[in-house]
């Protein structure tokens, strides 16, 4: 493991910084282990720490925040291969050079039998029992093979051996999947010439010994060992061992020794300690076999959420998002994205456009919301010159724009009963035709819809066809509401000031503690976007390096603060008397909002907004 910061953006671009020491200390300060000359950079920026066999990046409260694949992150472990950006630098996270070549000989299965055969066999029990002639030996395999983990590395070094120990010319050891040979992995090694010559191993005997569970020993030549004269072809082996890996009762594998030297000839004594040896390496493969296997998934499920997109969050249900989009992605499938305003669809659409085949090509987004029924089927499908008044020329609509990419429909619930008829047959048929005109025209591209209505009560109240609903939810994704991940909320509220602090040309540090706890009991109706503008509106009026509790929108800070919350004691007060107004109010008007609302000088949903927020609907109703 050589683990290391590669810079390939930036003032330090083209170098490189190893991680020898951890905690490895990154900012602008002069005595940072990773000093980076960038008014973009924090002082003390972010710091590597080491837990256990794994590098973690935190950020230490930064400006401008710490990224990972362009996600903004507190703390994360970091994997191979990751994008760190720091400012306007950009590091690659390295922890080793690349996949080593195999050092195996290939391994060729021969089908042809044999005939008959002089022959030892010995039952794996029985060789438990048996006394090696090198105990040393025996311990030399037993404290080399537990130090290694990879699989390849691990049947190479124990090849190697054995050729100390047993004069065999060539060697394999084949690992099944299950009872027979098929899918099973296999590694070989010819003593002299390496892993440049084939080893050829004869099926009928490793079918054989993997059946029987017992070790096989030919030691004299074929013809006097009754073996076809072609059976094991044109390697010749004069002797030959073919012993099972045993672990519990159940049959791992084998390991196959022979050579062609007539001067050589098997023993007992080479079976027995062949066979002791496979006793006490079969555990160990099967070990190394399962952390490899352990390894290639934890890769994959990294994989799944390795994904380009714009979106931020940890949380567990942005996890299954990311994972969502990892796996419909590739496909053609027409995706329906469901969820309340605000909480990131258009955002979910473009990452499934990013990281799919279309990705080259136009990703275009309507939103049938905003425009009349009139004007929205010309903008979908385009018109003729001379097809309404003002149409002085044609026009190619949005799903012309969009072939051979993706189109996205925000809001598909609004769209008019005439023009559902019409996007069912582009479903359909991926044909349609320009208004006031009749040519067909056939398009390539993947929809995309988003809605935050119910469409299935939507079809029961006919405002919605069924046939269409059916087509649309091919796949459906469930986008949360952001007081569903209350624990992004930090993250997507430094990113956010971040952002604008930037905009405006403004040093910001962060956000007080009490402004977060503020942010956090509060239930966001309006999700991510209605987080983003009380951010924005928090940065374009504070004065201070922190955003503080009072910049926050009243709506926020109306929330009636939790017990454990370090919430600021004014605000507190504030609430508090705002409360009692509000209850000697509805006290004198009996309980009648509206007759409040007048002794209060508010609106009426103002008066209904308060109460809900300061929780006091339990105790009018007292």
């Amino acid at each position: 493991m050589n683990p290391r910061l590669a810079a390939i953006a930036g003032r330090l671009k083209g170098s490189v910084f190893p991680l020898e020491n951890p905690p490895i200390l990154i900012g602008r300060e002069t005595s940072a282990n990773l000093c980076i000359a960038d008014p973009s950079v924090s002082r003390r920026h972010s710091q590597i720490e080491k837990e256990g066999d794994h590098f973690v990046i935190a950020d230490l409260d930064s400006l401008n925040g710490t990224f990972i694949n362009d996600v903004p992150v507190k703390r994360r472990p970091l994997r191979h291969g990751d994008r760190v950006r720091i400012g306007d630098s950009q590091f690659l996270f390295l922890l080793h050079e690349g996949d080593a070549p195999s050092k195996s000989s290939e391994v060729k299965l021969d089908d042809r039998q044999i005939v008959s055969g002089s022959t030892m066999q010995v039952r794996f029990n029985d060789a438990l029992y048996l006394m090696a002639r090198d105990l040393s030996a025996l311990m030399k395999v037993s404290t080399t093979i537990n130090s290694m983990r990879g699989v390849e590395e691990l049947q190479n070094r124990l090849l190697e051996l054995l050729f100390e120990v047993v004069p065999a010319q060539r060697g394999a050891i084949l690992l099944t999947q299950g009872n027979g040979l098929e899918g099973a992995s296999v590694f070989g090694l010819d003593r002299d010439r390496g892993p440049d010559e084939a080893v050829r191993v004869s099926r009928a005997i490793a079918e054989r010994v993997l059946q029987e569970g017992t070790t096989l020993l030919i030691s004299n030549s074929l013809k006097e060992a009754g073996l076809d004269s072609e059976s094991l072809s044109e390697s010749q082996p004069f002797s030959l061992l073919c012993v099972p890996l045993i672990m519990f009762d159940r049959k791992l594998g084998l390991i196959y020794l022979d050579t062609s030297d007539k001067d050589v000839r098997f023993d007992n004594d080479h079976m027995q300690l062949v066979s002791a040896i496979a006793a006490i390496t079969a555990v160990a493969l099967e070990n190394a076999r399962h952390i490899e296997w352990l390894e290639s998934e934890n890769q994959r499920l990294l994989a799944d959420v390795n994904i380009e997109h714009n979106m931020v969050g940890e949380s567990p249900s942005m996890k299954h998002v990311y994972q969502f989009i990892s796996k419909v992605a590739p496909t053609d499938s027409t995706v329906l994205i469901s969820g309340e305003s605000g909480t990131g669809k258009e955002l979910a659409a473009r990452a499934i456009h990013q990281n799919s085949k279309r990705a080259s090509k136009p990703f275009i987004a309507v939103n049938c919301a905003a425009l009349a029924e009139s004007l929205l089927e010309s903008e979908l499908f385009g018109h003729e010159k001379g097809a309404f008044t003002g149409a002085f020329a044609a026009r190619k609509g949005r799903l012309e724009i969009a072939d051979g990419g993706t189109l996205f429909l925000d809001e598909i619930g609004e769209l008019s009963p005439a023009l559902q008829v019409k996007l069912l047959r582009v479903l359909q048929e991926r044909e349609f035709e320009r208004v006031g005109g009749a040519k067909t025209i056939k398009v390539d591209i993947r929809l995309i819809a988003a809605t935050n209505q119910d469409l299935e009560q939507a079809i029961t109240a006919g405002a919605f066809r069924q046939d269409l609903y059916y087509r649309l939810n091919v796949v459906e994704l469930a986008m949360p509401s952001l007081r569903e991940r209350k624990e992004d909320i930090p993250l997507l509220a430094n990113y956010f000031a971040g952002k604008h602090a930037e905009k405006c040309n403004r040093k910001l540090v962060g956000l007080s503690p009490e402004a977060q706890a503020r942010l956090l009991i509060y239930d966001w109706p309006g999700n991510v976007r209605e987080l983003e503008n009380a951010i924005e509106r928090a940065v374009v009026l504070g004065t201070t390096e922190r955003i503080l509790p009072e910049d926050l929108p009243e709506a926020v800070l109306e929330i009636e603060a939790a017990p454990s919350t370090s919430a600021a004691g004014y605000h507190e007060a504030v609430s508090q008397t705002k409360r009692q107004i509000i209850l000697d109010a509805m006290e004198k008007a009996n309980g009648s909002y509206t007759e409040a609302a007048r002794l209060l000088g508010v609106h009426p949903n103002y008066l209904h907004r308060l109460i809900r927020n300061l929780n006091l609907r339990d105790q009018l109703k007292r």
